[in-house]
C-alpha cells in the first residue's frame, strides 16, 4: 500500500470513529416547564459548552406549558427528565400514582413575588388591602396566595384577586388597570425593562422574604428513565450541575448562548434574569446542604405548606417518597 492509500485509510478510519462516537451518544429528552429564558439557561449552556457531550449524552429540549404539563409528559414517557416546581410534583403524587420524582433542586427559595409600580407605595403584604391583584390562572403561586395573606394577617376577602392571561399581566400593571401582579422574580428584568421605557419604576416583594420558605423549581425525572438508564441519569445530572455553575459564573455568555439557540430570547434580558435570580440558586441553604440537594427538613416544610394550601392532610403523602437523591453527585 503506497503512502496515498495509507493516508486515505487513516482518514476513513478517523471519520468512521467519529461517526461511531456520535452514533453512540445517549439521547435524552429534557422537558421545559415553561418558555425558554434566562432561568432555563443551564440546559442550553450544557449543550453549547459540551458538558453533556463529554458525558456521552445528546440532549433534545422539549417545550412546556407549566409544571403540571411537564410532569404529565414525563409520566407518559414523552420526556425523560426536566424542570418543574417541586410543589406541583408533591401535589400530583398526593393526588395519585405519578411515576415522576425529584432528583435535584434548583431554586432553594420560592421565586414568587408581588410586582407593583413604585409610585403606588406598596411595600408590604398588608398594603394589598383594598387593592386589585392579578395573576396567571396557571401559576403555582395561586396555591400559596391564601396562605400568604393569612400568614401576613391580611383578610383575603378584602383583596381583589383576579386571573388574567400571563402576557397581559405586566401591561395591566403598567397601565394602572391593576395595582399589583404576582409573577416570578425570573420576570424582574423583563418587567423592569418595560417599565423603564415608560419612565416608571417597579417595586418587587419576593415571597420568600415575607413568609414562604420552601423549595421550588427542581429537576424531576420519570421513574422509567431512572430505572432503565440509571448511569445516563447520573451523567446527565453531573453535566447539568456543571452547567448550572457555569451559567451563574458567566451570565452574559449564558445569555448569548440561549439567544443563539433560541433567537427569540433576548440575550441581554436573559443575562439580567440570570443575575437577578442568583440568590434563588446560590444561598445559605445551598451552601449548607449542597447545590441541588433536597434537605430533609426543608422538603418536609415544603410539603407541609403545600398540604395546607391544597387542603390535603399531612399524612396524605410522605414527601421523601417523591424524591430520589441517589442520582446526584455527593
Amino acid at each position: 500500500m503506497n503512502l496515498k492509500h495509507i493516508k486515505q485509510a487513516v482518514i476513513a478510519t478517523t471519520l468512521f470513529s467519529l461517526a461511531s462516537t456520535a452514533y453512540a451518544l445517549e439521547k435524552v429528552t429534557y422537558q421545559l416547564d415553561w418558555l425558554p429564558g434566562g432561568d432555563k439557561a443551564p440546559v442550553y449552556v450544557g449543550k453549547a459548552k459540551g458538558f453533556f457531550a463529554s458525558q456521552g449524552i445528546e440532549v433534545k429540549v422539549a417545550q412546556g406549558r407549566g409544571s403540571t404539563d411537564a410532569i404529565t409528559k414525563m409520566a407518559a414517557g414523552h420526556s425523560d427528565i426536566g424542570s418543574a416546581d417541586i410543589v406541583a410534583l408533591l401535589a400530583a403524587r398526593a393526588a395519585g400514582d405519578v411515576p415522576v420524582v425529584g432528583v435535584m433542586n434548583l431554586f432553594s427559595q420560592a421565586p414568587y413575588a408581588f410586582f407593583s409600580l413604585k409610585k403606588n407605595n406598596i411595600n408590604s403584604v398588608s398594603d394589598l388591602l383594598g387593592k386589585k391583584v392579578a395573576s396567571s390562572p396557571f401559576t403555582s403561586s395561586n396555591v400559596f396566595f391564601p396562605y400568604m395573606m393569612n400568614y401576613n394577617g391580611v383578610d383575603e376577602s378584602k383583596v381583589n384577586h383576579i386571573k388574567a392571561n400571563p402576557g397581559s399581566l405586566a401591561p395591566m400593571m403598567l397601565s394602572g388597570n391593576v395595582d399589583v401582579i404576582t409573577s416570578w422574580v425570573t420576570d424582574s428584568a423583563t418587567i423592569s425593562g418595560q417599565a423603564k421605557k415608560l419612565g416608571l419604576e417597579v417595586s418587587i416583594i419576593p415571597w420568600h422574604t415575607v413568609g414562604l420558605n420552601i423549595y421550588s423549581s427542581s429537576i424531576v425525572a420519570s421513574e422509567h428513565f431512572l430505572k432503565n438508564r440509571p448511569e445516563v441519569a447520573k451523567k446527565f445530572l453531573k453535566a447539568f450541575k456543571q452547567a448550572v455553575e457555569y451559567t451563574w459564573a458567566h451570565p452574559e455568555e449564558a445569555g448569548q448562548i440561549i439567544h443563539q439557540q433560541v433567537p427569540e430570547v433576548d440575550a441581554e434580558i436573559a443575562a439580567n434574569t440570570i443575575t437577578s435570580i442568583k440568590a434563588l440558586v446560590f444561598n445559605e441553604i445551598s451552601k449548607k446542604s449542597g447545590l441541588g440537594v433536597f434537605e430533609k427538613s426543608r422538603l418536609a416544610e415544603t410539603w407541609r405548606l403545600t398540604a395546607i394550601a391544597q387542603d390535603y392532610t399531612q399524612d396524605q403523602l410522605d414527601p421523601e417518597t417523591a424524591i430520589n437523591r441517589r442520582f446526584i453527585e455527593e
